[in-house]
């Protein structure tokens, strides 16, 4: 199925929803995909993941970029490999989803991927506020606090989210082409930034460092996969949709791996280089303020603007994303109109947050940091199915009545849905959440190496891959010969 106009160009309005892209309109290539993965994660605000690595776990600098390269790049080779459904399929992730789990039985893992976009895109949107007031009290000595400045506070909440609607809105071709460019100006000034910064680090200290044993890298790769690429996973088929039919799979792969990993990867050691000798930035609550404190004051200017830039570019394709994720639930709205409504919900919990909340913000990033379990074990079913899924059935994946051949069960494929389930509780035994002081919640095997060690995702990733492949779900699932002819 296609809607009218739905074939675009950059600056002109999307009009294609979840509805599989005709072959015509698929003239994508693997450039495209490396520059929106680039752009996604050239946030200066990368560098505390590398710092908790030395201040946390020890690790030599060269031992840093071994973890940024397998747990990073590597884990955005996941994201590639999600990729390959969207080039297959021609439709986002979660609606190539229906097909696995079922129409109805998709939504469970649908509605936890809306949830942690819509999270994480409040909290882009009030760090960049933030940003925003700090750059306008250097300029202008207005105050830097959020309550004493409450409508400066919505006007740059009103300007970031606008910034985002205005790309996201139009929607993948505006987005290619914003990626690309943007990168340069902001990966040009994070270049600027990264320059000065190295003038903080301790290098005696950095070349004198002792390693650590292999089971702390394990651990790092652990948690820079889960803070990179798992996070980003559930998106990949929406940008790769329009990819030529002779992209190869290695080339979707290599996409991200790289477009992602080249940034982070660079990032992740520089912030590895600045904890050596000082664990400031690995421990802070506000990143913005322990990176701002290490430069010259002259280039706050610089850095500030870098780091909005940075948040920017990340929203750009999670808020589109969460658009497609929107409609797949089944809301009956075009798809700028789903953006818009994700818009306004991240326009409205970033003015709870800055102007109402007292300490809600950390607890607020622990629970939406909970959904990495559930969307790892989608994930880890999903990369399984792929292995012989070559196609999926357009029609079917728009049908969500007991006609469509997802249907199942009740509309639900048990196999895919009881491995996640299973995995998804198993998961959680091994997590812990909670503030300074006090637990909310610690499963029975949180004390264990895997869960002391924030491991749990690799346990959940294994358990639902492994029960789906031991339940058939690894079958194989090449096009019907009746259907060939229409491919």
């Amino acid at each position: 199925m296609s809607t009218p106009n739905a074939g675009h160009s950059a600056g002109q309005l999307e009009t294609r929803g979840i509805e599989p892209v005709p072959e015509n309109e698929c003239n994508g290539n693997p450039l495209q995909l490396f520059w929106v993965w680039f752009a996604a994660n050239i946030s200066i605000l990368g560098l505390p993941l590398g710092a908790t690595l030395v201040a946390f776990h020890q690790l030599a600098i060269w031992q840093v970029i071994i973890v940024a390269l397998i747990g990073a790049a590597g884990s955005f080779a996941v994201v590639g490999v999600i990729s390959i459904a969207g080039r297959r399929g021609r439709a986002p992730s979660l609606t190539l989803s229906r097909a696995i789990f079922g129409v109805r039985g998709n939504i469970g893992p649908t509605l936890v991927s809306l949830i942690s976009r819509v999270g994480w895109e409040t909290v882009n949107t009030t760090t960049a506020a933030f940003v925003l007031l700090a750059l306008c009290s250097i300029l202008f000595s207005t105050p830097t606090e959020a309550k004493n400045a409450p409508i400066l506070t919505l006007v740059f909440i009103g300007i970031f989210t606008l910034l985002t609607l205005s790309v996201s809105g139009l929607g993948h071709a505006t987005l290619l082409i914003i990626q690309k460019w943007a990168t340069y100006v902001f990966g040009a000034l994070n270049l600027l930034v990264g320059g000065f910064l190295c003038a903080t680090i301790d290098w005696q200290g950095v070349f004198s460092a002792e390693p650590a044993p292999v089971s702390a890298m394990i651990i790092g790769i652990g948690i820079m996969a889960a803070g990179t690429g798992i996070g980003w996973a559930n998106a990949g088929a929406d940008m790769s949709r329009y990819q030529k039919r002779n992209v190869s799979a290695s080339q979707l792969v290599a996409s991200a791996a790289w477009g992602a990993g080249i940034p982070l990867v660079l990032l992740i050691t520089l912030g590895g280089l600045l904890a050596v000798g000082n664990h400031d930035l690995a421990s802070t609550t506000d990143p913005i303020a322990a990176i701002r404190n290490m430069l010259p004051s002259w280039m706050a200017v610089p850095y500030l603007l870098s780091a909005f830039g940075g948040l920017l570019l990340s929203n750009h394709l999670s808020v589109y994303s969460a658009g497609l994720t929107t409609l797949t639930l089944g809301v009956k709205i075009k798809r700028v109109q789903a953006v818009v409504v994700d818009i306004v919900a991240i326009f409205c919990g970033s003015i709870y947050f800055m102007l109402y909340a007292d300490s809600f913000y950390g607890p607020f990033i622990t629970f939406i940091s909970l959904t990495a379990i559930p969307i790892t074990a989608w994930v880890a079913i999903f990369v399984v199915d792929l292995i012989h899924r070559q196609y999926y059935s357009a029609k079917d994946l728009l049908d969500v009545s007991a006609s469509s051949a997802y249907w199942y069960k009740g509309g639900i494929e048990w196999r895919a849905l009881s491995a996640w389930a299973v995995a998804l509780a198993l998961g959680f035994c091994f997590t812990r959440v909670g503030s300074t002081g006090a637990n909310w919640f610690a499963g029975p095997l949180a004390d264990s190496w895997l869960g002391h060690n924030g491991l749990g995702w690799v346990v959940t990733f294994v358990v639902a891959g492994g029960l789906y492949a031991l339940m058939g779900g690894a079958k194989d699932r090449r096009q019907p010969a009746v259907d060939a002819a229409h491919v």
